[in-house]
């Protein structure tokens, strides 16, 4: 009994460590991971998971046309192709488009073959939405283990995460004001920023946004898009 109860523990123990690590917001097994970038002016990108939709995108873009900010928008696949004048509309405005999958699964016992889909999949409906650069990928949820990590390790690309994600806290769920005060008071050059606001559910982040945006301005901050925060790593 004694060595069962033992062989259990361990199991458990394993479990929870591969749990842990695919949920690791700054490393992975393989290739690299960025989830903040090391620089020393006082620059942020603020990202944005999901989408586009057709019912939200218009407003989320005055927003930011409003606050003269560009941002990096890691859209779905599935949802790119079903609202390609969304995700066009996004590109003319001025914004990056990332790889968030096709169908937003959790990619963690996944296949090669799935994988690639998933990624190569929205890859095209992002370059269809006429999109010409690197296409950064983030996995859905977070989460990211063996096989997914290998296979952009593979194509040398970046997983992109983030260091600032205010609304996990369900203290910052209904609360505007405290979801900005967080990103504002614990926001340090190079931060990248998770939101998600392309759904009904997520009102709470849409009037958080422009909050977040004016006060990160007043601590002298100024917005770029992920792989323009990774251009000034490399030049630095």
């Amino acid at each position: 009994m004694k060595k069962f109860l033992i062989i259990i523990v361990a199991v458990l123990a394993v479990l929870y460590g591969l749990w842990q690590l695919s949920s690791a917001r700054s490393y992975q097994l393989f290739g690299e991971l960025v989830h903040r970038v090391e620089i020393g002016d006082k620059v942020i990108a603020l990202t944005f998971d999901d989408g586009p939709s057709k019912r939200y995108t218009d407003e989320v873009l005055t927003i930011l046309a409003a606050e003269q900010v560009r941002a990096t928008f890691f859209v779905t696949g599935k949802e790119t192709k079903q609202n390609l004048a969304q995700a066009r509309q996004l590109l003319a405005a001025g914004h990056q488009l990332g790889n968030h999958s096709y169908s937003h699964p959790r990619m963690l016992f996944m296949s090669r073959a799935t994988v690639a889909s998933e990624i190569e999949q929205t890859d095209a409906a992002i370059r269809a939405a006429g999109y010409q650069g690197d296409i950064l990928f983030r996995p859905p949820y977070g989460k990211k283990l063996l096989m997914l990590p290998w296979y952009l390790a593979q194509q040398n690309r970046l997983t992109i995460m983030w260091d600032l994600e205010p609304e996990t806290d369900p203290k910052f769920a209904k609360d505007a004001q405290a979801m900005a005060d967080y990103v504002i008071n614990n926001a340090r050059p190079g931060s990248i920023v998770l939101l998600h606001v392309m759904y009904q559910s997520r009102q709470t982040s849409r009037e958080a946004l422009p909050l977040i945006i004016r006060g990160l301005k007043l601590q002298g901050y100024r917005f770029a898009t992920v792989s323009e925060l990774l251009t000034m790593r490399a030049q630095s």
